[in-house]
């Protein structure tokens, strides 16, 4: 059902499926899969919306990046199936340096949240109220960030990161650890996170190992990493340690006055 109001541009593809509410813009080169709704007032334009997504009502998705270098150039956002975009969250497309921003499928953005331009999402991941993402970020399967996060852009957040509400992240954040403060720095692992994703205890165990190496050892970081490859860890380990490795803007580590085992 489309609403009388509505505004579709000529270019767009909706399916008899998809509902429209009162005033919402369908704008050019946009793309809705099947059941999708989108609500009162809400914006979507030069994006590809997967099956059964949800996006509320005075939403931005889609839109411009908010880049002084963008001239108006066709890019796209490319989203997954299952999402939920609630009331006056903003998703921005691509700039030419990508030409797209990618969100994976079951993911939620919370009221005020923002995905700038080229940023790659994973899947399941939830952005709680007003938590911010700079351009070119980029994010694993099942990370939380709490409200009022805000991440510096070109930063890698892990996968099944816990982002705790109002940090600042200035440096990557590992795979299955969570993160706090300005600057955001680690407070442990997503020991909740892991075992809600139904990890193995053995595999808890291990990743809980490496954390305490790589951190708690009092070894160099070239020391703990050679010293987990020497060891033959698991595919959790091993994603953490390539993690490490592929880093150019850092990786978060503890502060000194938290460089203690009770958080792992």
């Amino acid at each position: 059902m489309i609403h009388k109001t509505a505004i579709i541009h000529p270019t767009a593809k909706i399916p008899d499926s998809a509902e429209i509410g009162a005033y919402a813009i369908i704008g050019e080169n946009t793309i809705l899969g099947a059941g999708v709704s989108v609500g009162p007032h809400a914006l979507v334009e030069c994006s590809e919306i997967g099956d059964n997504c949800r996006i509320h009502g005075h939403t931005a998705v889609g839109t411009a990046p908010q880049d002084l270098k963008y001239k108006n150039e066709p890019t796209k956002l490319i989203m997954g199936p299952d999402c939920t975009v609630r009331e006056f969250a903003m998703l921005n497309r691509g700039t030419t340096a990508s030409g797209k921003t990618v969100i994976g499928s079951g993911c939620l953005f919370m009221a005020y949240s923002h995905v700038a331009h080229d940023c790659i999402l994973g899947k399941n991941i939830i952005m709680a109220n007003a938590a911010t993402l700079g351009g070119h970020v980029e994010v694993g399967d099942r990370a939380v960030f709490g409200g009022l996060v805000a991440v510096h852009q070109f930063n890698r957040i892990g996968r099944m990161a816990m982002i705790g509400g109002g940090a600042m992240v200035s440096q990557d954040i590992l795979p299955f650890t969570q993160a706090q403060g300005d600057r955001a720095t680690l407070k442990g692992l997503n020991l909740v996170g892991m075992k809600r994703a139904s990890m193995a205890k053995e595999t808890i165990e291990e990743v809980k190992s490496a954390y305490r190496t790589l951190f708690l050892s009092g070894l160099l970081m070239e020391e703990a990493l050679e010293q987990l490859e020497a060891a033959g860890p698991g595919a959790e380990v091993r994603e953490m340690i390539q993690f490490i490795h592929d880093s150019e803007r850092g990786i978060c580590r503890p502060s000194h006055k938290e460089l203690n085992e009770e958080a792992v």
